[in-house]
């Protein structure tokens, strides 16, 4: 009998570090590589809804995440000026069966790097190329280096290297919008709060999202959408600062409580708000993508990060079903299973309409279990191929 297969991860992100983990809890063996030097905190927070944060339960973070994140009350969508409620949702643990959480980027990439053993995490290794031969893929890195394994993820984000080799070069989508965000103390609000909820202020052609990201209430974080000529754009965006003047200035006429948290913000960062239309396929062979690197979405459903981590919880299921002889088979089920959903998100979350009013079921998006929803059958994935 064929053993299991070793597998290269290539991203050392939310979703290669979830698919570490959830690869190596159903027995396979894993190596990640990553192209940074070191980790950084950079300043971000994070929504985990609960289609997330029961993946997270599995992987076992959940307890330690609920130590330092806040639990908001309500997912609450707030008209810009008058703080009128578009529609709020209030969230409960039991609603969906998993809590809603929000933290710092930071917290949650510890979280996972605390379920993995050090010495299979490799940086500084940037990717340069791909073979595939003999039943393997070879890796080969800008310091002269090669790896082998069995098969590769190509967890690698947005500007996936491995996406460009399996499917083609295309540029990311730039419609004309950025985004400004920073994480800071909460005291420099001089005694004023927020409100106990993740907001959502809907103004005519630009938002902002405001909640807590520490159990204490310490620190919070904003991320924006504002419109922007689309030449802005810089490939390393996510480091790029922004200017707290222009910033304050594109919310003029916001309310109060916004224009409050504006004027307490020290500084920002900025990044162009970038997606790509759903790809042709997601394997090529015994390489597979995972993540942003496969279906890069816009932040206005909070669903980057979670659908990458739903992903690694149903490739980790295709293949625990497999051995090594039928790892093509089961990247092709795990895409058959994930694409229409993923999909689906990446539309809506481009349309920029989620929870902005009405009553639409929310039970599909947050009441989705990634570790028992069916996989795709011998039908879904004739039609796929």
């Amino acid at each position: 009998m064929a053993a299991k297969p070793s597998i290269a991860i290539v991203g050392a992100g939310m979703g290669g570090l979830a698919a570490a983990a959830t690869l190596r809890q159903v027995g396979i063996e894993v190596t990640v590589y990553e192209q940074a030097r070191q980790f950084a905190r950079i300043g971000a927070g994070i929504q985990m809804l609960p289609n997330s944060s029961r993946v997270l339960r599995g992987i076992g973070v959940e307890d330690r995440l609920r130590k330092v994140a806040f639990e908001p009350y309500s997912h609450l969508n707030r008209v810009w000026d008058t703080g009128e409620i578009k529609r709020e949702l209030p969230m409960p643990e039991n609603l969906f069966g998993a809590p809603f959480l929000c933290m710092h980027r930071a917290d949650l990439h510890d979280a996972l790097l605390s379920v993995l053993p050090r010495e299979i995490i490799h940086l500084d290794k940037r990717l340069v190329g791909l073979d595939q031969a003999a039943g393997g893929v070879t890796l080969s890195f800008a310091d002269g280096t090669t790896a082998r394994a069995d098969a590769v993820i190509g967890a690698d984000g947005v500007h996936s290297l491995v996406r460009d080799l399996i499917v083609g070069p295309d540029a990311p989508l730039h419609k004309g919008r950025i985004a400004y965000r920073a994480v800071f103390d909460a005291s420099l609000m001089n005694g004023g709060e927020i409100r106990p909820s993740r907001t959502k202020w809907w103004g005519p052609d630009r938002h902002i999202v405001i909640y807590y990201t520490a159990q204490d209430r310490s620190q919070l974080y904003f991320v924006t959408s504002v419109p922007e000529p689309a030449d802005w754009v810089t490939r390393e965006s996510w480091s790029a600062k922004g200017n707290v003047g222009e910033l304050r200035a594109a919310y003029e006429g916001f309310h109060p409580e916004v224009r409050m948290v504006l004027e307490a913000c020290p500084d920002c960062h900025k990044w162009a708000i970038l997606e790509r239309e759903p790809l042709p396929h997601w394997s090529d062979g015994r390489v597979v993508l995972l993540g942003d690197a496969c279906h890069p979405m816009t932040p206005y459903m909070a669903q980057g990060a979670a659908t990458s981590i739903e992903d690694a919880a149903v490739l980790a299921r295709c293949l625990a079903a497999v051995e090594n002889d039928d790892i093509e088979g089961a990247f092709r089920r795990y895409e058959a299973s994930r694409k229409p959903r993923t999909s689906r998100i990446q539309a809506i979350s481009s349309a920029n309409t989620w929870m902005s009013g009405g009553n639409e079921d929310t039970s599909w998006l947050y009441g989705y279990d990634a570790w028992t929803a069916p996989l795709a059958g011998t039908d879904d994935l004739a039609l796929a191929g």
